[in-house]
């Protein structure tokens, strides 16, 4: 069941582990071998940056963020059973998926909000995690209050109501040496 991460402005919940019927590491060595990674450039504040991870776009329509649009690839079996498991944890539809594979400690995302306008003005971010546990930052916007989660390996963050309106959240680069990092954001477009 999922439990309230209690932070002012924002509806968290946290599952410790999603329901699955392999383990988080099988899950991990699957999605790395089976997806179709790119390194995508983006614009940010007028620059052209190489993203720091690898991603991949799943499902039925497709999303524009910091000046690149992704086409969608199928949905995958694995996909599909993955996503099916969100929905019911969550009691929230989803028609598209980001994959971010951080390869290992040099690989972040900076401090954003997945505020983009074919979300809809409070959307549903459902996020499970895969391998090497990463610290999860959230800061308000207003106040700066900062969290760090930390989401294990098999793990569901659903994000919700104002969260997307009022916070950012990211993740930082360690010097720490690290495994891979595997993150499945599922979302809803909007047609």
């Amino acid at each position: 069941m999922l439990e309230r991460i209690a932070l002012p402005d924002a509806e968290l919940d946290y599952l410790a582990q999603l329901p699955l019927p392999w383990p988080p590491g099988q899950v991990l060595q699957r999605l790395i071998a089976d997806t179709a990674w790119r390194a995508e450039t983006v614009t940010v504040f007028g620059k052209r940056h190489l993203q720091p991870r690898l991603t991949a776009w799943h499902g039925d329509m497709p999303y524009t963020y910091s000046g690149l649009t992704l086409e969608p690839l199928p949905w995958t079996p694995l996909l599909l059973e993955i996503r099916q498991a969100v929905e019911a944890a969550s009691g929230a539809q989803f028609n598209s998926v980001l994959l971010n594979l951080y390869r290992d400690g040099r690989d972040s995302m900076g401090m954003h909000s997945d505020d983009e306008p074919e979300l809809g003005p409070d959307p549903v971010i459902a996020s499970v995690s895969f391998g090497e546990e990463r610290a999860f930052i959230l800061r308000h916007k207003a106040s700066r209050e900062t969290h760090k989660l930390a989401l294990a390996s098999g793990s569901l963050l659903v994000m919700r109501g104002p969260t997307q309106r009022c916070w950012q959240h990211g993740i930082n680069k360690s010097a720490r040496p690290m495994g891979p990092r595997l993150n499945l954001t599922f979302r809803n477009i909007l047609a």
